[in-house]
């Protein structure tokens, strides 16, 4: 009797699946987390009503957004002491006329705390109101309107700490 050898191939065994299935879920788990870590690090996101709807004009308000920053329009907040003073100019520097200026004070996350004023002029492109705003982040919507026209709209994002900007 001649014994014959035979040569063994690659059995796949159950710690191969095993290895298979760590490594499959692993970069899954891993991909997902790195993910949520970037969306949570960079942005602190926005909360609108209804996103779809949002998504939908958001090419027409970056169109108008460009439209009024070419203005040369500027305008700048001082949030102290429970006074809000919003001053804005032309591209040449002169104060813009307006007859109604407000704004949409928002939490970046969260609308429990949301607001909005009506600021009174006092004086060439000063605009006033008091109110005492809570420490924090905030995104602020400003629109300028003279006789019903939107002249500018700009929005910002401060910190408010200690009811002081």
């Amino acid at each position: 009797m001649v014994a014959e050898s035979k040569q063994r191939g690659f059995v796949f065994t159950g710690w191969h699946m095993l290895l298979v299935m760590v490594l499959f879920f692993g970069t899954i788990i891993a991909v997902n987390v790195f993910m949520a870590w970037n969306a949570v690090r960079t942005w602190s996101g926005l909360v609108v009503p209804n996103t779809y709807v949002a998504s939908q004009q958001f090419n027409g308000k970056v169109e108008e957004a460009k439209r009024l920053a070419a203005s040369g329009i500027e305008g700048d907040i001082v949030i102290k002491d429970g006074r809000i003073v919003y001053h804005v100019v032309d591209a040449g520097g002169q104060p813009v006329v307006a007859d109604e200026v407000s704004a949409t004070f928002k939490r970046p996350v969260d609308e429990r705390e949301d607001f909005t004023l009506s600021l009174v002029p006092s004086g060439a492109g000063r605009f006033v109101a008091e109110r005492d705003v809570p420490a924090g982040q905030w995104v602020i919507d400003i629109a300028t309107r003279h006789q019903g026209a939107k002249v500018f709209h700009q929005t910002l994002r401060t910190v408010v700490a200690g009811g002081r900007q």
